[in-house]
């Protein structure tokens, strides 16, 4: 794992990102499909799954890291960004207040920059990757449902974990 640090914290970052929404009250990616505690316990799974797989086969390495640039990229598409900063910024993200925004934002450049240079200089048949960028579409759409339930889900049965979308 510690041999190729980049693409740990790549997987990190997936990690981040998910504790960070779901702190903030967005709720956990697939939550609409398997539940609080079963999105969750994919997650849970799913990481240490998606790193040891990465360190045994480089296809699969440049695919995953491909597929978690669409991660990053498909926020950057969702909400909206002022592109007239360096680096461009998220002005609005996910019904998150303008406090936690900052830190989403140097979240998500950190996790961006883990997996740009997991592929730089980890990763040498970076082709797959091209194939794991393809998964910002359906990112796109599970997103765009995930915050369509969000708000039906705070209106309906307001908790702890959605309060970004209540109100």
């Amino acid at each position: 794992m510690w041999g190729r640090p980049f693409t740990a914290l790549s997987v990190l970052g997936v990690a981040a990102h998910n504790v960070f929404e779901l702190a903030a009250g967005v709720g956990l990616v697939f939550q609409p499909q398997l539940g609080l505690r079963g999105s969750g316990a994919f997650w849970a799974l799913a990481l240490p799954g998606q790193l040891a797989v990465m360190n045994r086969s480089e296809p699969a390495r440049a695919f995953l890291l491909g597929s978690n640039l669409a991660g990053v990229a498909v926020h950057f598409v969702l909400w909206p960004v002022d592109w007239r900063r360096v680096p461009p910024l998220l002005t609005d993200a996910e019904g998150m207040g303008g406090r936690a925004l900052p830190w989403y934002n140097a979240l998500l450049y950190a996790w961006l920059a883990a997996t740009a240079a997991a592929l730089a200089t980890e990763t040498r048949r970076r082709r797959w990757a091209v194939l794991g960028l393809l998964a910002v579409w359906p990112l796109r759409a599970s997103a765009t449902h995930h915050f369509r339930w969000l708000k039906e889900e705070a209106r309906d049965r307001p908790a702890w974990w959605n309060r970004a979308a209540g109100g």
